[in-house]
């Protein structure tokens, strides 16, 4: 059976002056995947995702989302349609609470219009039960710490309801406990049926929970495919990850073939 294409960028393409961030990406999402976005820095992978969901004036190119033109939309109207994403650099509301923050992404998402204030706290305690973070929920957010402000701005896309959920770096500055707990919710609110890409430095995360691999450098596509297969392609290896990480995957591959 042929793959439900969610989401499909055609040739974006974004300037910053004379530079090219983006340059010419295609790329498609299939319903209910899990990907990972993985490049350098500044190899343009937030711009992409800021160009994606109206964040961002894209150059030229075309997005479509379920087979609609959502070229050049602004970030309210792609939220209100399914799209969500977290920030790299969490930007919680400080002086409300962590329930206040996550009921503010329900009355903002793809049934935001519809909910009142109670409906919108409602929704907030269920996802913060799913989250794990009902014990919190009365705290201001600038009480938290880095863990669970990463995981608030989680909660506050799922709020949201999104059918397709960008995820960017939800995992950086997380110690190795951390990043497996990060991992666990990951791959659960993919199983919730959302659809989503993850923008992640974190190869343990990449290898660990995506299914499908997207590479970018200098704005531009090197390679997709697996996890293995992009962990090892040589272009990958050069421009990103290294000979070390290579040797340390090797050795681990070894020591757990010897148990």
């Amino acid at each position: 059976m042929e793959k439900e294409v969610v989401l499909e960028a055609q040739r974006v393409t974004k300037h910053f002056g004379g530079l090219a961030a983006v340059q010419e990406v295609s790329m498609k999402i299939y319903r209910g995947e899990l990907l990972g976005l993985i490049g350098p820095n500044g190899a343009g992978k937030t711009t992409f995702v800021n160009v994606i969901t109206g964040m961002l004036p894209i150059t030229s190119g075309k997005v479509h989302f379920k087979g609609k033109d959502i070229t050049g939309w602004s970030a309210y109207r792609i939220g209100r349609i399914g799209i969500a994403r977290t920030f790299q650099i969490v930007k919680p509301f400080r002086g409300m609470t962590v329930r206040e923050n996550v009921a503010v992404g329900a009355m903002f998402g793809h049934k935001g219009k519809e909910r009142s204030t109670k409906d919108a706290l409602r929704k907030a305690d269920e996802v913060l039960d799913f989250v794990e973070m009902s014990h919190l929920r009365d705290k201001h957010a600038d009480e938290l710490t880095l863990p669970y402000l990463k995981r608030l701005e989680l909660a506050k896309t799922l709020a949201m309801e999104p059918e397709l959920l960008f995820l960017d770096e939800v995992m950086a500055g997380l110690n190795p406990k951390e990043i497996e707990s990060a991992m666990e919710l990951v791959r659960r609110v993919n199983q919730q049926g959302i659809t989503l890409l993850v923008i992640e430095h974190v190869m343990k995360a990449i290898a660990g929970v995506t299914e499908r691999v997207f590479v970018l450098n200098f704005g531009m596509e090197l390679a997709q495919g697996t996890p293995e297969e992009v962990l090892n392609h040589p272009e990958v290896i050069k421009a990103y990850l290294g000979e070390k990480f290579v040797e340390r995957q090797k050795r681990q591959q070894q020591l757990r073939a010897n148990g």
